[in-house]
């Protein structure tokens, strides 16, 4: 009897490694498959998605960029002081965490660093080149989850870090996915470069807590032919992204996205603005106040207000273990270019595809059915209906 071939491996590169979504994310891969945790939070894990052919979670192998030097291990620990992650998960899963930080290399640009945009984009698709080499990976995904970055100055500005995170990632035959509402591949720069690098790529800015409300809302409206006037919101969460949107030009663009699902889903942009306020007591917690003045028969005046109070990193990696495996499928079956159909997990997302979160939620089943029905490894797909979702085959 000939021995059983061992199943291929992906990488996960991470831009950002060390914050709180990507030690998250580390921590909880490890939990799920060690069974200390169930993998709540993980479409890929429903019964949806049995078939489509998805890398198993043991053996995604982490990795990334980051320009701060705290190890995973000791950020875990205090993600576990602050909360986020459950007592004693951190210490069960200590040798992931350090096998995964050995593979943290230094980001950039830094202050005094005086390497060319062009040198740092080598430099980082050669370090996402070697963990692939090194770790007989199959093929790796680099996710960014790095920190909000404010807008561009537009044309000659130096391109920004999430852009040449981007570029590298390309350079280096990678998919690629934005989590955040950084530039990233949508720089005009990257954006040439993705259109022929038959590689394939999604995001931006993931959508896990007011938007996804907005995702639901916005349609109830719209079908039930109420009309809303004004739609206002507050964010306070504190962390490192409530330091980065404090930045006037940051929270600009993290609110594009939350503002193109109320104009997507109601078809106009009510009155109303989206404040963030940074509160550094509420570390990675925050809360989502969302104000909706609407108008019932004969013009009858009302008002609906929601809550939302969660934790980041613990909302974000869930999402963010489904959009690397994924992507990794659909890089392993021949797609490349936008992935519309991964809308269901964006504000901002690229491609086309509905707004509404049912209807995106449905177009993403479609789409896990079609992976099922390419071969190659990483599961073992079920028959069924191919996807008529967004993804031009190379």
């Amino acid at each position: 009897m000939s021995a059983s071939l061992p199943r291929p491996r992906v990488g996960v590169w991470l831009i950002g490694a060390r914050g709180s979504v990507a030690t998250t994310v580390v921590t909880g891969c490890a939990a799920v498959t060690a069974g200390l945790h169930p993998p709540t939070g993980m479409v890929t894990e429903t019964p949806a998605f049995t078939g489509s052919g998805l890398p198993a979670l043991s053996d995604l192998v982490f990795g990334g960029h980051d320009t701060v030097d705290c190890p995973l291990p000791k950020r875990a620990e205090t993600l576990t002081a602050g909360g986020v992650l459950p007592p004693g998960v951190a210490t069960a899963v200590t040798a992931e965490l350090t096998a995964a930080d050995r593979e943290i290399r230094p980001g950039g640009p830094t202050p005094g660093d005086t390497r060319s945009e062009a040198d740092l984009i080598t430099a980082f698709a050669d370090d996402i080149r070697d963990f692939t080499r090194r770790r007989a990976l199959e093929r790796t995904v680099v996710v960014n989850v790095a920190s909000t970055e404010p807008a561009s100055h537009g044309p000659g500005a130096p391109l920004p870090a999430s852009t040449l995170y981007a570029l590298a990632a390309l350079r280096a035959g990678c998919p690629y996915v934005n989590f955040t509402p950084s530039e990233g591949m949508h720089h005009p720069v990257a954006a040439r470069e993705a259109e022929h690098s038959g590689l394939p790529y999604a995001g931006r800015d993931g959508k896990t807590g007011q938007t996804l409300l907005r995702a639901v809302l916005g349609p109830m409206f719209a079908q039930r032919a109420l009309h809303v006037r004004a739609w206002s919101g507050t964010n306070l969460l504190g962390g490192g992204d409530g330091a980065a949107l404090a930045d006037p030009a940051a929270a600009a663009a993290k609110n594009a996205g939350k503002e193109r699902v109320l104009a997507d889903t109601l078809g106009t942009v009510p009155e109303g603005e989206v404040h963030i306020d940074d509160v550094p007591a509420l570390g990675d917690w925050k809360t989502a106040w969302d104000h909706i003045a609407f108008d019932g028969f004969l013009g009858t005046r009302m008002v609906l207000q929601t809550i939302w109070q969660g934790c980041d990193s613990a909302l974000a990696a869930p999402l963010v273990l489904d959009l690397a495996r994924l992507t990794a499928r659909a890089h392993e079956t021949g797609l490349s270019g936008p992935l519309g159909a991964l809308g269901f997990y964006f504000k901002d997302p690229v491609g086309e595809g509905p707004a509404g979160l049912s209807e995106q939620y449905e177009e993403l089943v479609r789409f896990g059915r079609g992976l099922g029905q390419t071969g190659g490894g990483g599961g073992d797909p079920r028959p069924g209906e191919r996807s008529d979702a967004p993804g031009e085959t190379r």
